[in-house]
């Protein structure tokens, strides 16, 4: 039953009376642009759900707003007044924990809002007491985990046997609630992977260690807090299962999409499929083996058995024909990529020999999954309701059925791929990506296949949109070109969204400058462009510079690192060379030193990072970021584009380059206080007839466009 509408009136004092409050006790400045963010997300989640779906609120909240703060109070008071969950959907592990170690307890303390709060993680982040048991009593337990995960799966070694006494007994204790980020060290995913259950391994209620589970106990924490903090990626998997499966029902939740730029992206690759053949075919064998041994210690039928060995058999000699197929499809046009050749399929569509032998593909596999339920629910139906007793598993169900699971789960997902390939699109609407991937030895090497929707758009309704108690999207960056156009198509939002751009309260004409210097050349010409950064880099930053150069190619940032004289690559910190924590932790230690530090990136590197005052004070940029012209989605959703009549560059690849850019840009201030200057090294953005719109798009800093002449001697 709904609960009835709350007094607004009432509401609305209360957050009014308690972001007073807060900025008396944290001694915050009232911002103009953090107030006018509240009173749109309150206003907009007030109103009644229409037939699109709940209300949604879409915010570009520039540097400095105070974003956090505002949608807590905008939107907490409200979901618990109308008992619904807050949801807040990071897409960053960095920012969640600020959440929950610093913003939410910092709100709790200053304010009069009790609520109680949790960090959401998937099962995988949890480990699984049963196969723990299991592993460290040994036996067939372990022989089934190695045919569970297949590849790469090796016998386990005397600090494997240390590691998992080591957690027994912390469990046993109460010291460790087997949280694979709470252990006392980073477990790699080797050592990790074996120890937690996926979805279909899990037998839920009947599994004996079910009262001591450590991801359902988290689940019960979860069911009763009021605001959930969790990431984009576990959202999407909730909903792709139905919702409610692992996080609150959306009928029941309002959700809160702090870093919302990511989440059409994140939405497609969630929903994309992808195999590799050769691999599959190992996995087909690797299940035959396991059906055998199922059918030695009498835990399925001989005529199952048979009957599922005859569909691995004759799915593997389909597979055989979908290997010659492809070989045959391959082209020597691909764009190559670490030893790995692709090519896409123009629009999407695939020959008709491929698409029916992908039908009956996905028929076979569709039966195979259909077989792998049945002996699913018969191990579960095996298994019995015991005691939390730890120890080695007594019924043989109890160690088959994580693998039945698995065989379950890999079908399901082969049938998805196949499924994908062999269906038409539907005539006016955006259609999938369909691409293939060859090794570099066409005879030995693997081939992939890989499709993925272009738009974001229609699982977001489906699954999302209209089905959300309400929903706030919120970022520095979500407009391009002074509009919302973009984001609306790619994540399909609502006609009745309401947008809303606030921005930075940052002085950028006096803080900062933007430059863009004389090259005589474009990015095209990589090679004088790439000569020319070389030449530059040296002139623009001195000794103690603390800087960062952002690229577009990996060839492009290697070419500059080793164009550079030997002094200067001693002073450069490559992505590729640190990892991301790492390399942070010693540009800062290089300035707290007083020496100079440059950090080179890709695109990673452009958001995310927060280096305030003297840690950055120059931002360079290789090019205008456009959008790699051979990305599969990107290519098929353009020539959709142009098949319809629409102009793709200007309503997709400028737009997007225009968000990128703005990002980019926004690594250099990050405080009122800080100081500094950007470099684009790409004539264009002065030069081509729309360098003037993706100027206009950028903040308003200081311009100093064709003064500075790199022109060689």
């Amino acid at each position: 039953m709904d609960s009835p509408d709350p007094p607004i009136n009432a509401i609305k004092r209360q957050i009014q009376s308690e972001y007073q409050r807060v900025l008396a006790e944290l001694d915050f400045r009232p911002r103009a642009g953090q107030r006018r963010m509240i009173a749109e997300i309150f206003n907009t989640l007030s109103q009644p759900a229409r037939e699109g779906g709940g209300p949604v609120c879409v915010v570009e909240a520039g540097t400095g707003t105070g974003k956090t703060l505002a949608y807590l109070l905008g939107a907490l008071p409200l979901a618990m007044a109308t008992g619904r969950k807050l949801i807040i959907a990071t897409a960053t592990i960095s920012l969640q924990e600020q959440l929950v170690r610093k913003d939410i307890p910092q709100l709790v303390e200053s304010s009069g809002l009790q609520f109680d709060y949790v960090l959401a993680k998937g099962r995988g982040r949890y480990l699984c007491r049963l196969k723990l048991e299991n592993l460290l009593h040994g036996g067939d337990s372990r022989a089934a985990l190695r045919d569970l995960f297949g590849d790469g799966e090796t016998e386990a070694g005397g600090d494997d046997f240390a590691l998992w006494e080591a957690m027994r007994g912390e469990l046993a204790d109460g010291r460790w609630r087997g949280d694979r980020d709470e252990w006392h060290e980073p477990l790699a995913s080797d050592r990790w992977q074996p120890l937690t259950a996926q979805r279909g391994e899990c037998s839920g209620s009947r599994c004996r260690l079910y009262r001591k589970c450590c991801f359902f106990n988290a689940r019960y924490e979860l069911d009763k807090a009021d605001c959930v903090v969790a990431n984009q990626d576990l959202v999407l998997t909730d909903l792709a299962l139905g919702g409610g499966a692992v996080l609150p029902p959306p009928e029941n939740s309002i959700y809160i999409f702090d870093e919302a730029h990511h989440l059409p992206e994140k939405s497609n690759r969630h929903f994309a499929h992808s195999i590799r053949l050769r691999a599959e075919a190992a996995w087909l064998e690797r299940s035959a083996t396991a059906i055998g041994k199922m059918r030695e210690q009498d835990l399925i039928d001989s005529s199952s058995a048979a009957e599922i060995n005859n569909l691995l058999t004759e799915t593997g000699e389909r597979l055989q024909m979908a290997l010659l197929l492809l070989r045959g499809l391959r082209r020597e046009d691909g764009d190559s990529y670490r030893s790995r050749i692709t090519q896409s399929f123009p629009l999407g569509e695939a020959p008709a020999e491929l698409r029916e032998l992908a039908g009956t593909l996905a028929g076979l596999l569709g039966v195979l999954e259909s077989r792998f339920e049945r002996v699913r629910e018969h191990l579960r139906g095996q298994l019995e309701e015991e005691e939390d007793v730890a120890g080695p598993a007594s019924n043989p169900a109890e160690t088959w059925f994580p693998l039945a699971g698995n065989l379950l789960d890999r079908a399901m997902a082969n049938r998805a791929l196949w499924e994908s390939y062999g269906r038409e699109d539907q005539a006016g609407e955006a259609p999938w990506a369909r691409w293939l991937s060859f090794d570099e030895d066409a005879e030995a090497g693997d081939i992939g296949l890989a499709s993925s929707p272009v738009l974001a758009a229609g699982n977001l309704q489906e699954n999302l949109w209209r089905r959300c108690a309400g929903a706030v999207l919120t970022s520095a960056t979500l407009s391009a070109l002074g509009e919302f156009s973009m984001l609306r198509m790619r994540a399909g939002l609502p006609e009745h969204s309401r947008c809303l751009s606030i921005p930075s309260p940052f002085p950028f004409a006096e803080a900062a400058s933007l430059e863009v210097p004389k090259m005589g050349c474009e990015p095209s010409a990589s090679d004088a462009h790439t000569d020319c950064i070389i030449r530059a880099l040296p002139a623009l930053l001195d000794d103690r510079d603390s800087a960062l150069m952002l690229f577009s190619s990996r060839a492009q940032m290697r070419g500059v690192l080793a164009g550079l004289p030997e002094k200067w690559r001693r002073r450069v910190l490559c992505q590729d060379d640190h990892q991301k924590f790492d390399l942070l932790r010693k540009h800062r230690a290089r300035i707290d030193r007083g020496k100079g530090s440059v950090i080179f990136g890709l695109a990673s590197f452009a958001e995310g990072i927060d280096l305030p005052g003297k840690y950055l004070r120059h931002v360079l940029i290789a090019k205008i970021p456009f959008a790699v012209p051979t990305d599969p989605v990107e290519e098929t959703l353009a020539q959709w584009y142009e098949s319809e009549g629409r102009n793709p560059f200007m309503e997709l690849s400028l737009p997007q380059a225009v968000y990128r850019l703005k990002q980019a840009c926004g690594r250099l201030l990050r405080s009122e206080t800080d100081t500094g200057r950007i470099t684009l090294f790409d004539e264009r953005v002065v030069r081509k007839f729309y360098g003037k719109r993706i100027l206009d798009s950028l903040p308003p800093f200081r311009r100093e466009l064709l003064q500075r002449d790199l022109l060689p001697p």
